[in-house]
């Protein structure tokens, strides 16, 4: 557990100047793992201060010391990594195991962005003679990034890589219900920088309206809900923020009938992040079978999925699923499987608590998929954010790609066929940001994540993000 259960900021740990403070739980069992600061609007400007003070000295530091020092914090993530991860295994319910792996994916992208560092320059233009014209790109200022609680300190520790290897000063804001993980990152991390280039408040919403309208505040970017995003967007409107969101996912998996049978049905329960108990913006919860292989695989995946995963206490090393967040989102969750019945879909499995008693006082639902599912039902439009997978049968293209292109979202898309040119046509003809061929989940640094309509705003995990934290200026010089 941190030490620490106040706010850092300008390289400092400072109480909450209200004298607020939550307690934030464990979803295994309801029960309370302690209390941190809740920021309020005035502690907000304070930190929002400190980092516009520590940009003006940061932004000029050498490229190569601000990567020598992303380095140095990566180090520390890889070498903390269990520790890490069983934080978040208990305040956020996901396997420790694999939670493991969060830490290292976070520390790769600290020094990712460290190479990239030097990438953040402009341009020389021919103008003729007597004439120089050159671009440099230049730091924006204080960032805040808002991050979800799936994947609390991955996406902490990721979201520094970026504006920071290129100049601008940080402010994580961690989701209330997991904020233990960014706490300990600032007591591991937060002194290898100057005071005020890396920052951690946490708090509610309050604090989360005053960064996004605090009109020293150059960018916010959010992992989160499409709701969320727009409330952001009105918050930052009247100063003009730049915004780079990566929010929900109604992810469609297609699968052709010459798809490799026991490789698709591996696919399609790998692709629904059941570790995570669904809860992924980019699970692939829509699952579109070919009538000619339908019945055949979904047996496949019924068989796989009782082999793979099976709800268990998150702290315990075996432990493959994990609970849902919190008591509210296990209500929501159960609604939505009550819904997809009373609607007509066929429940295959799961659909309700585990009968386990030492799970009963956690939020755990048991790994849920629903057949026979069609556009209209409200499980086949609205992210569930859940250990819920929705399945369709298809026999017509033109009209499956329909469906998987009928919803707001598109983030990523799955297309499982053994045809090279099926593949490429499918592939340009889904509406989603991030597309696997044979394929599900991985992500690869250098490649550009994001999504399209209601899913997102601009790119990250690649170049384009760390240009996202600069700003272009045009020099001309008359050389007469």
């Amino acid at each position: 557990m941190p030490s620490k259960r106040d706010l850092y900021y300008g390289g400092k740990w400072v109480p909450p100047g209200q004298g607020r403070y939550a307690g934030t739980f464990n979803p295994a069992n309801g029960q309370a793992v302690g209390e941190v600061a809740q920021a309020s609007a005035g502690d907000a400007d304070a930190a929002v201060r400190a980092a516009a003070e520590a940009f003006t000295a940061w932004r000029k530091t050498r490229p190569a010391e601000r990567a020598a020092l992303l380095r140095k914090a990566a180090a520390i993530l890889r070498d903390n990594a269990e520790e890490l991860a069983m934080l978040d295994a208990i305040n956020t319910g996901n396997p420790v195991a694999e939670m493991v792996m969060d830490a290292n994916v976070a520390a790769a992208n600290l020094e990712y962005f460290a190479g990239l560092a030097m990438e953040a320059k402009g341009q020389t233009m021919p103008m003729g003679d007597g004439n120089l014209n050159y671009t440099l790109r230049e730091p924006l200022g204080v960032v805040v990034r808002v991050v979800a609680y799936n994947h609390p300190l991955m996406f902490a520790g990721m979201k520094l890589g970026a504006p920071l290897a290129a100049g601008n000063t940080v402010i994580i804001k961690p989701s209330e219900q997991a904020p233990l993980s960014a706490v300990r990152m600032a007591e591991l991390i937060g002194d290898v920088f100057p005071p005020g280039v890396v920052n951690v408040l946490t708090g509610d919403r309050e604090c989360g309206q005053a960064l996004s309208t605090h009109p020293l505040v150059r960018k916010i970017t959010l992992i989160g809900s499409p709701n969320t995003g727009k409330a952001i967007m009105r918050d930052a409107a009247d100063s003009l923020k730049q915004v780079l969101f990566e929010l929900g996912g109604k992810n469609p998996l297609i699968a052709y009938p010459d798809a490799d049978l026991d490789k698709l049905a591996e696919g399609i329960v790998r692709g629904m992040n059941f570790t995570w108990a669904g809860q992924s913006c980019g699970s692939t919860s829509r699952v579109f079978l070919h009538d000619d292989i339908h019945d055949a695989v979904l047996e496949r995946v019924v068989q796989v999925l009782a082999a793979r995963h099976k709800p268990g206490i998150p702290t315990d090393w075996s432990t493959t699923m994990g609970p849902v967040i919190s008591r509210a989102h296990f209500d929501r969750v159960m609604a939505y499987i009550e819904t997809g019945s009373k609607e007509g879909a066929r429940l295959v499995a799961g659909g309700k608590k585990p009968g386990d008693p030492a799970l009963a006082d956690g939020y755990f639902i048991e790994p849920t998929i629903f057949a026979d599912v069609r556009p209209d039902m409200t499980i086949a439009k609205e992210e569930i954010f859940g250990p819920v997978m929705a399945v369709f049968r298809w026999r017509d293209e033109d009209a499956v790609f329909q469906m998987a292109n009928g919803v707001e979202y598109g983030l990523t898309a799955s297309i499982w066929t053994s045809s090279l040119a099926t593949a490429h046509r499918a592939a340009a003809r889904v509406e989603s940001g991030f597309v696997w061929i044979n394929n599900v989940s991985q992500h690869f640094l250098g490649a550009p994540f994001g999504g399209y309509k209601h899913s997102g705003i601009g790119r990250e995990e690649c170049l384009e993000e760390l240009l996202e934290f600069t700003q272009v200026k045009n020099v001309n010089v008359n050389l007469g």
